[in-house]
């Protein structure tokens, strides 16, 4: 590069990996989260169902119910799709054919949106379609912990389809 020309860094790509990273950290700590759904004695997850009677509480496997599994899955599946777009984006950003897959990522990640924002919205449904608790309950930090990895994996997706290289070649 010369003295006479300017490069301008748009750092898009660098910030939709971050925000991929930041999406599957939400996205692994809202799986392994023990409080998606919380009252006064009770707690579940996308694992186990807690009740508490006297000072103790009793866990039982969320695997039993179809919604549960499904939900799980749909997660699961997103969560690992979300760490092969990363890895991808990752591997193509350090070594610098990034042009060439940030299109797939952003075709994979917004597969994973579409995934995850399913589960998020099955899960509430069928809660409270299968009444499995009567009394006053609140959906807590790891069903809210899922929508802000969707949020995480919907932006990184759009900033992957923003093509600032066509603009630059032509104003340098």
């Amino acid at each position: 590069m010369s003295t006479d020309e300017v490069y301008v860094f748009r750092p898009f790509k660098l910030i939709a990996l971050f925000c991929v990273f930041i999406a599957l950290a939400l996205d692994v700590v809202a799986l392994l989260s023990p409080a998606w759904v919380t009252s006064e004695h009770y707690s579940l997850s996308l694992w186990e169902a807690c009740r508490q009677s006297t000072d103790v509480w009793h866990c039982l496997s969320t695997l039993k119910t179809d919604w549960q599994v499904a939900t799980l899955v749909l997660i699961l599946t997103a969560a690992t799709i979300t760490l092969l777009s990363f890895l991808v984006s990752l591997i193509s950003f350090c070594l610098g054919t990034y042009r060439r897959y940030y299109r797939i990522v952003a075709v994979l990640l917004f597969a994973a949106v579409v995934l995850q924002v399913c589960a998020l919205i099955l899960y509430p449904i069928k809660f409270i379609d299968s009444s499995m608790l009567r009394s006053y309950h609140e959906f807590n930090w790891g069903y809210g912990l899922g929508w802000g990895s969707a949020i995480f994996m919907l932006g990184a997706a759009i900033l992957y389809c923003l093509r600032t290289d066509i603009y630059e070649d032509a104003y340098y």
